[in-house]
């Protein structure tokens, strides 16, 4: 018989950590009920001591989402814990996440002791952990690269303190699979508790290998798996949960282990927290990549028409990726455009609708058909949205190979219609210009990502943009089926963003 492997989902926490990607309480509370209605075991909501903000997004999660385990991060500091557990204490069912980093590197030049001091703050902090929440997991941060001796001395010492949940984290993405796989092994073998606890494991992908040390991991005993949606996190990412998962759905032969994953909602996960933190998802991204069913080689093509299974080992349906052609024009009123969001399974309320109704018209006034893939890049960027401190109101461009760009841009804020002008570099700089002198702040871009949604000279652009503003970084999405359009919207969606985080304008 299978066993079960818990998917334990840190996309709140250790996926919150790219830069740019930081979510509000509402964005973090919509991608936690999503990650329930996948079925997740394990929500990491966040690591509450690092801000009031965090404490108060976790706290929220905790009272709202049922079904799944709500972790909080702390470290072994007695405040981080009372703080982890006064968020997640109204939590169906409540876990304390602590760690501490185990290998000599990270005990001597980062916490600046030694090993003794170290397995005495890992124990403490395990033993007051367990006196508020029943549930307790320890991480040896680092543990791939500690000593194997120290290792399984802090492990056997916190879970006699009462850890119930033993993580050994490859933190730095050092491992190879066969190395970590025999650690697992060996862990097994050697402390003889383990076999009361769950045995975690957590692997970042800077050599790509976060995916291969999971597998090895799992195939080696481990019981729980620690990842995130597309594999977003701290510098290359962590493992990717939907390739997990698929791995061990497509090759349960060889791992006779399963999850209680839903898969029907992969896709859409993976969609949501993509426009959320505003992280593109690459084309050829396994799994939920925009090519990863896609065959354009004539030999490729010939095949899957005859039979799917000659170069898919997947099925699209399984993920919820829809396959079927939905057409919809500006003539469509709506209660058609009601019926084709029922088909791809939204349920909304009368004033988002509204709202999408309005985006809809505005784009099919421009593009001739509007198909699944358009439509559903509208719902998720409405639902979405910051609160507009700003609205584009209207954008003319002029540009050629022989003049300057200029552009001219108008803005809505409070009912009120504020223009200006601006020349740049080329049109898209010119776009840039214009916003920063109607808001009177100027950012720095970090990053400018634009792609079309669907084929076709008509496709529906969407920009996706990273903007330095002060000392924090602040994400875009937009758009349009006019690139320059798109971009704007894209800009401007990181400058809300901005001001629903506190910031001002220059007066």
């Amino acid at each position: 018989m299978a066993r079960k492997v818990h998917i334990f989902d840190t996309t709140l926490r250790d996926g919150e950590q790219v830069p740019g990607a930081k979510l509000n309480k509402r964005q973090k509370l919509e991608i936690a009920e999503q990650l329930a209605k996948l079925n997740v075991d394990v929500i990491e909501a966040g690591f509450p001591c690092s801000s009031p903000g965090d404490l108060e997004a976790v706290r929220e999660i905790s009272r709202q989402v049922r079904g799944p385990i709500i972790a909080a991060l702390a470290r072994t500091v007695k405040e981080d814990i009372d703080i982890a557990w006064e968020a997640v204490k109204e939590a169906e069912r409540p876990r304390i996440h602590v760690f501490v980093g185990s290998s000599d590197i990270h005990i001597q030049k980062k916490l600046r002791s030694d090993r003794e001091k170290t397995l005495e703050m890992a124990v403490d902090a395990v033993r007051h952990a367990k006196s508020l929440c029943p549930d307790v997991e320890f991480s040896t941060e680092d543990g791939s690269r500690t000593e194997f001796e120290f290792l399984c001395r802090i492990i056997e010492e916190t879970i006699r303190a009462g850890a119930g949940v033993i993580n050994v984290p490859d933190t730095v993405g050092y491992a190879l699979p066969e190395e970590y796989g025999d650690l697992i092994y060996r862990l097994r073998q050697r402390v003889v508790s383990m076999e009361r606890v769950l045995l975690s494991v957590h692997c970042h992908n800077d050599l790509g290998l976060a995916v291969a040390n999971s597998m090895a991991a799992i195939r080696n005993g481990a019981d729980q798996v620690e990842c995130t949606i597309n594999g977003i996190g701290e510098r290359a990412g962590n493992a990717s949960l939907e390739e997990i998962v698929m791995v061990l759905k497509t090759r349960a032969e060889s791992y006779q282990a399963t999850t209680g994953i839903d898969f029907k909602e992969i896709y859409r996960t993976s969609r949501m927290v993509s426009r959320i933190m505003n992280v593109p998802v690459q084309p050829n991204k396994a799994i939920v990549g925009s090519n990863a069913f896609s065959h354009s080689s004539g030999v490729h093509q010939d095949g899957v028409l005859k039979d799917r299974t000659t170069y898919e080992i997947m099925k699209p349906e399984e993920l919820g990726i829809r396959q079927q052609t939905l057409v919809l024009t500006a003539r469509s009123g709506r209660s058609a455009l009601r019926h084709k969001l029922a088909e791809l399974g939204y349920s909304l309320d009368s004033e988002t609708f509204q709202r999408i109704y309005n985006r809809f018209i505005d784009v099919a006034d421009r593009k001739k058909e509007i198909t699944a893939q358009d439509l559903q890049t509208i719902v998720e960027i409405e639902v979405s949205k910051v609160f507009e401190t700003y609205k584009l109101h209207s954008l003319q461009i002029m540009s050629g190979n022989k003049m300057v760009p200029l552009a001219s841009i108008t803005l809505e804020k409070d009912g009120e219609l504020h223009t200006d002008a601006a020349t740049g570099n080329g049109p898209v700089d010119a776009v840039f210009k214009g916003i920063e002198r109607i808001t009177g702040i100027t950012g720095k871009l970090c990053d400018y990502d634009l792609k079309a949604v669907t084929t076709g000279t008509d496709a529906l652009g969407e920009a996706m943009v990273r903007v330095e503003i002060g000392d924090a970084i602040y994400s875009g999405i937009g758009t349009s089926p006019d690139v320059i359009e798109a971009t704007a919207r894209a800009y401007l969606n990181a400058y809300n963003r901005y001001f629903a985080n506190g910031g001002a304008e220059k007066v």
